[in-house]
């Protein structure tokens, strides 16, 4: 077996307005490939909670455009020190995925202190720190118009969840058996608040909210009935918007997988580069034969 080659850092910041830092990640600079190539963490900022702890915001580029990879739990696959397991994902889909998972740190933890995230694939090794730089601060729940990310619920009457907050940790559990479809509904609600350059109305038609279902952790294949399922308006209204998407899931083989929703809002994926307002949820599948 030959030898992995570290792949060269690029370190960017983008997107200063009022002096906040909108944008920010650490990605490779390899151009894409339709598959063979690399894969890379990206830190999209970290934000404060109201406990006086930090949580980091994490997503990845997957440079395989026609492929989505698997890099299980360990040496190809860990943050250290404290992991190699700190609930980062394990399936990677072809493209960049934004802010998939979150990290909580204590409130002592300091701007010296770091994580490193590395993923090594087709023969390439990719390495980012996780550090609470001032200039990574971001605001993740409230835009500069008021918007704020969507609300949902995974129960009809259960828990809310709103901002980009995946923590396998949190994740609800359900249970499944090899190739019997898997319910799986969602409850949401938004501001339905647009906002563009121009101050343009959103186009006809334009959905206020999206969604989108995607494995995130498991050995066997998950098949969705809708990965894109169609968010129905509810007559009663508890916001701007209220609706609900249903699909199910499919799974080749037994075992442990965990599924993520994303819910996005008009600001569109990774909050059209700015870090609100989008929410993401975690849903833990134990799978019997």
């Amino acid at each position: 077996m030959s030898a992995l080659k570290p792949c060269a850092l690029a370190l960017s910041a983008l997107g200063i307005i009022a002096g906040s830092i909108l944008f920010a990640q650490e990605v490779t600079l390899e151009p894409a490939k339709r598959f063979g190539s690399s894969v890379t963490g990206a830190i999209e900022g970290w934000f404060d909670n109201a406990d006086g702890t930090h949580t980091f915001l994490i997503g990845y580029m997957n440079r395989n455009r026609n492929q989505d990879v698997d890099i299980p739990i360990g040496p190809n696959n860990r943050i250290e020190p404290g992991g190699p397991d700190m609930g980062q994902p394990t399936h990677f889909l072809a493209g960049r995925g934004w802010g998939v998972f979150t990290i909580t740190v204590p409130k002592e933890f300091s701007v010296d202190q770091k994580f490193i995230w590395t993923l090594a694939i087709n023969g390439m090794v990719t390495s980012i720190p996780l550090h609470l730089l001032p200039d990574y601060n971001i605001s993740p729940f409230v835009d500069a118009s008021n918007n704020t990310p969507p609300v949902l619920r995974l129960e009809e009457h259960g828990r809310t969840i709103q901002g980009p907050v995946a923590d396998l940790s949190k994740a609800i559990s359900r249970t499944a058996t090899v190739g019997t479809p898997l319910p799986l509904k969602v409850w949401i609600t938004d501001d339905a608040v647009y906002t563009s350059g121009t101050g343009a109305p959103p186009r006809a038609g334009r959905a206020p909210v999206t969604m989108f279902w995607a494995k995130y952790r498991g050995a066997g294949t998950v098949t969705f009935e809708k990965a894109n399922p169609e968010v129905k308006k509810l007559a009663t209204s508890e916001s701007g918007f209220s609706g609900e998407a249903e699909t199910t899931a499919k799974f080749s083989d037994p075992g442990d997988y965990v599924l993520e929703v994303t819910i996005n809002d008009y600001s569109g994926v990774g909050g059209g580069g700015f870090q609100c307002c989008w929410t993401t949820a975690m849903v833990k599948v134990s799978v019997s034969q």
